[in-house]
């Protein structure tokens, strides 16, 4: 875990940036509030507005990060406002909570500015439970929102937008489907109900503190779509959770509030939250436990209790996410997984075909964005994948099958971001053998989808020519890959 997080390469500095513009964006916020004479209250929900605004929006180009992010208050102010209304309903209440919790989960289905929406929604009805906000408070929250979105955007797309330097992000859309066959329409059905659970037992744990519950469970269905990606993710969250209790108790206990320590402390827990949310969701969620407990302080309520009771709940949260994926509906770790390889290996035949065309001397074939399509697409696989290769699981044999099929898959685009690198050149050769080669590549591809064989044919030339070399290097590894994921018995994720 720690190696995870001090040793993964961060091209570009791009989480470095990341941490520290949302630090600066949500400092400002706060800032801005205070300057606005908003309460303690005010500020709270002004910094947390900005904090999602500049973690979840993840549109493929800024001007939809825009869009999102001026989307977000029309979202957030009407759910702040049934929040706060029904505060004396507890009933009423808790309904729209659950409804709230399964339309943010459905809206994924419209990519990312589904995603970003129901995230905000979600969390505006989670922080008016965290401060008792009530319609007499109304006013302040609205223009805290209001503020701190503004503020973020400012310092998003004014004061620091490294985004326009950048190509576009590739970001792969969701699995498709109609009715219960559409994974978003399960998760909604699942995330309800574990929610469902949670909020009814972690009211019996707590009376004051069961949003808790609610909010861990939602959190566990975030970026997850399979069973098996769930119940990691669950298990993650618990091991941040009590890491960050156990640091609770050694450094936001003995600030007691101090508000210049607390700012000071909060600030480093902002940049850890988004410095490490990429790379190692434990380290992401023991940051956000150490802040929640700073916030605590500031309000003067922290204590040993308050921490094992947040413990407690996040405990009711997680295992209402496994029953919720285990006996609603569930999506298996092999259905999911097999259709984000079968994506990942159709990027690999619309990459090698569009590098023939390169290499025919069509000078407006560019399979580069092909190649950032493909880390996107293996970045699923490897999510998709990482309960079987967990170092819980038992089941040993099914983890190193696993593990060389990621090894294979990372092969595959090794040699396709050589390919196309090569391909680049404008010295390149044209050979007939290149496109002969493309063309067993892509016939590989086709029979891995189908369910066949792939049979590698012997290239001398292939060691003195760069381009067939790479190509020669995929169809090794296709061919290879074709064991594993020839039938469903012999696929190293069968069962899961």
């Amino acid at each position: 875990m720690l190696k995870r997080v001090f040793v993964a390469p961060d091209p570009g500095r791009t989480r470095l940036r990341f941490a520290t513009r949302a630090v600066l964006g949500i400092v400002l916020a706060v800032a801005v509030c205070g300057l606005a004479g908003h309460s303690l209250t005010g500020a709270v929900t002004g910094g947390l507005a900005a904090l999602l605004a500049l973690f979840t929006v993840t549109d493929a180009t800024v001007r939809g990060q825009a869009v999102t992010t001026a989307l977000l208050p029309a979202v957030g102010l009407p759910v702040l406002t049934a929040a706060a209304g029904l505060h004396d309903h507890p009933v009423a209440r808790d309904l729209t909570f659950l409804a709230v919790v399964g339309a943010g989960v459905y809206a994924r289905r419209w990519g990312p500015r589904g995603h970003s929406l129901g995230v905000f929604a979600f969390m505006t009805f989670f922080v008016a439970q965290f401060l008792h906000a009530t319609t007499d408070q109304l006013p302040e929250l609205y223009a805290a929102v209001l503020l701190s979105v503004l503020t973020a955007a400012g310092v998003r797309f004014g004061l620091w937008c490294y985004e326009r330097r950048l190509p576009p992000a590739v970001v792969p859309a969701p699995p498709g489907g109609t009715g219960l066959a559409c994974v978003t329409t399960r998760q909604a059905i699942q995330a309800t109900a574990g929610a469902g659970f949670a909020l009814v037992v972690g009211q019996l744990v707590s009376g004051q503190r069961w949003y808790w519950a609610v909010g861990a469970t939602w959190w566990i269905f975030v970026n997850t779509t399979s069973r098996g990606e769930t119940l990691v993710r669950g298990f993650r969250r618990l091991l941040g959770t009590v890491i960050g209790i156990a640091l609770g108790l050694v450094v936001a206990m003995p600030v007691h509030g101090d508000p210049t320590v607390t700012a000071v402390l909060a600030a480093a827990c902002v940049f850890g939250i988004f410095y490490t949310a990429a790379v190692s969701y434990t380290w992401m969620m023991l940051w956000v436990t150490l802040l929640a407990g700073l916030l605590y302080g500031l309000l003067g309520v922290l204590g040993p209790g308050l921490l094992a009771l947040r413990l407690a709940e996040t405990g009711v949260g997680a295992l209402g996410a496994a029953l919720a994926v285990i006996l609603v509906l569930p999506v298996t770790t092999h259905s999911v997984t097999d259709a984000w390889i079968q994506r990942a290996l159709r990027c690999v035949h619309a990459c090698t075909a569009e590098t023939a065309r390169r290499l025919a001397g069509a000078a407006e074939a560019d399979p580069a964005p092909r190649v950032a399509e493909l880390e996107q697409l293996l970045a699923r696989v490897r999510l998709s994948v990482a309960p079987l290769v967990h170092p819980l699981n038992p089941m040993l044999g099914r983890k190193r099958r696993a593990r060389h099929v990621l090894a294979l898959l990372d092969d595959c685009a090794r040699e396709v971001r050589g390919l196309v690198v090569v391909a680049a050149d404008p010295e390149a050769s044209h050979d007939a053998r290149l496109a002969a080669a493309c063309y067993r590549v892509q016939a590989a591809v086709e029979a891995l989808t189908d369910g066949g064989d792939v049979s590698v044919q012997p290239d001398d030339s292939a060691a003195t020519e760069p381009a067939l070399a790479h190509l020669h290097g995929l169809e090794r590894a296709l061919a290879e890959l074709a064991r594993p994921l020839r039938t469903p018995s012999g696929s190293p994720l069968a069962g899961a």
